[in-house]
């Protein structure tokens, strides 16, 4: 196997990649990052222990299918996809993982309580 750049790789379906593959493969990888964050935050308190297990176990769900979509487009070698799930990956952790778009809370310098204080303080 060699890495490829090409127009005529078929990556995970027949007849694709079509002219914006790599975008598809960009944003699955968003996707991925999102749903990787932000899955436990997406379970409000009140609700009940069986719905809220549901629900992550669904959200856990969606994620697995879309980063093994991912993994299968790497794998094709082809270096356009390479490229756009590292790029989706990074901007996705840019967005919802990293704290430089976050508000402070309380005066910590990370975001939930229940989070352990960075290293080096």
């Amino acid at each position: 196997m060699a890495f490829h750049w090409g127009k005529t790789t078929e990556i995970i379906f027949s007849g694709w990649p079509g002219p914006r593959s790599w975008a598809f493969v960009f944003w699955l990888s968003v996707l991925v990052e999102w749903i990787s964050i932000s899955h436990a935050r997406l379970v409000r308190p009140g609700i009940s222990n069986v719905a809220a297990g549901l629900m992550r176990t669904a959200m856990y769900s969606v994620r697995i299918v879309a980063a093994y979509m991912v993994m299968l487009t790497v794998m094709s070698f082809d270096v356009t996809a390479i490229i756009a799930a590292v790029a989706g990956h990074a901007g996705g952790f840019l967005l919802f993982g990293s704290w430089g778009f976050r508000k402070r809370l309380h005066g910590m310098d990370y975001q939930d309580p229940s989070d352990s204080p960075p290293l080096n303080s």
